[in-house]
């Protein structure tokens, strides 16, 4: 009779035991599986912005194939460049120092240039944005009919974008923009690197939702 009481007490005090060690083998393969589920959800984040990333060089290459050919001739000659989308027009081509007149050489640079833009921007449901920049150098006292160099790389801007739509681009692809001195290209420090911060550049943008709406182009087209 004694020796069936202490097998009950044995029984009894190991049951807890066993029952304890599951709870923990449980709570670690919840944790272990938790752990897991993790990992593969930051794995797939991953994956899916490799593929995004990758897509997206794709797409810039596509586009700056296609921009290059439509170019190819102007690019050939020299007169433009060509960098990450961006094309460049040094500002002597178009301009005489401290002025918003065309050059007559800038004139037929312009020409060039409007065809393969309009079927470029036309294809691709694009706008042209032209920037105009300056050197960092004072407007001179003799040539007051800039406030400053901002003022300048904006009538310059202008200049240039109304010269595409009397070539033939429509209003409605192409709007004008004004960095002054900001955004230099070169060092100011020396005559060529000011040389090559005067220009004016070119590059095609996503057109906004509303920017083929009448009254986005009336508002353009509004002196």
């Amino acid at each position: 009779m004694m020796e069936a009481d202490e097998s009950e007490v044995v029984t009894h005090e190991t049951a807890p035991v066993w029952a304890v060690f599951a709870d923990l083998m449980s709570g670690l393969l919840g944790a272990f599986v938790l752990i897991l589920l993790g990992v593969l959800v930051v794995q797939m984040d991953l994956v899916a912005n490799l593929k995004m990333e990758v897509e997206k060089r794709r797409i810039e290459e596509q586009r700056r194939m296609a921009l290059e050919k439509a170019l190819a001739i102007p690019l050939a000659s020299g007169r433009i460049t060509l960098n990450d989308g961006r094309i460049g027009i040094s500002g002597s081509v178009l301009f005489a120092v401290n002025s918003d007149q065309l050059r007559p050489e800038g004139r037929l640079l312009l020409q060039s240039l409007v065809h393969p833009l309009r079927v470029y921007l036309g294809e691709r449901n694009e706008m042209l944005m032209v920037s105009g920049f300056t050197d960092d150098k004072p407007i001179g006292e003799s040539n007051r009919r800039f406030t400053d160099n901002l003022e300048l790389s904006a009538q310059r801007a202008l200049t240039v974008a109304r010269g595409l739509i009397e070539e033939g681009m429509p209003s409605s692809q192409v709007f004008a923009a004004a960095f002054g001195a900001e955004q230099p290209v070169a060092s100011n420090a020396n005559p060529t690197g000011r040389a090559l911060n005067r220009r004016v550049e070119m590059a095609p943008v996503p057109r906004t939702p509303n920017a083929s709406s009448p009254a986005a182009a009336a508002a353009r087209d509004r002196p």
